[in-house]
């Protein structure tokens, strides 16, 4: 994806701030995608666009182990998240559910609130402001679950 808008966060955001617990009742991504980011940021979901990257720093998706974080991240209409470093359960939960992460501190580093940046994911490859940067590429198998749509539909397809 090219020339899409960067969402810049800080640090320790977690799952209470990414989708708060009141929506917990909420199953489906159209009842999930509006609340997005309401803890942190209730204009958020006004402003992203289907593309956009969210950025943030260390320890994103700390807090709880539930999966309706991701899937309101990527309801949202954004193609990835990088940031510094992640929950280790939500990183897991993000790929099981098809959302893309990448630790990548550099880019981390340089990103601001509303920069355009190229994204390509099959490489881990992102160019910020005419500079590129380098996450590390998935490995094969979480490509094809990325592909599928996330480790359900994964499956699914291989047990066809």
């Amino acid at each position: 994806m090219k020339n899409v808008t960067v969402h810049r966060y800080g640090h320790d955001i977690n799952t209470d701030l990414i989708l708060p617990g009141q929506y917990l009742n909420l199953f489906k991504e159209e009842d999930l995608k509006p609340h997005c980011l309401e803890g942190l940021d209730p204009e958020f979901i006004t402003r992203v666009q289907i593309g956009d990257v969210l950025i943030a720093g260390k320890n994103f998706g700390t807090g709880s182990s539930r999966e309706h974080a991701p899937i309101a991240i990527k309801a949202s209409g954004i193609s990835c998240v990088i940031a510094t470093s992640f929950a280790r359960i939500f990183y897991r939960n993000a790929i099981n559910i098809g959302l893309p992460v990448f630790e990548c501190p550099e880019l981390v580093e340089h990103a601001k609130m509303g920069d355009i940046i190229d994204v390509d994911i099959a490489s881990g490859t992102f160019i910020l402001n005419a500079v590129s940067f380098q996450a590390q590429p998935f490995p094969a198998i979480i490509h094809e679950i990325l592909k599928a749509g996330g480790l359900v539909p994964y499956i699914s397809r291989k047990t066809m």
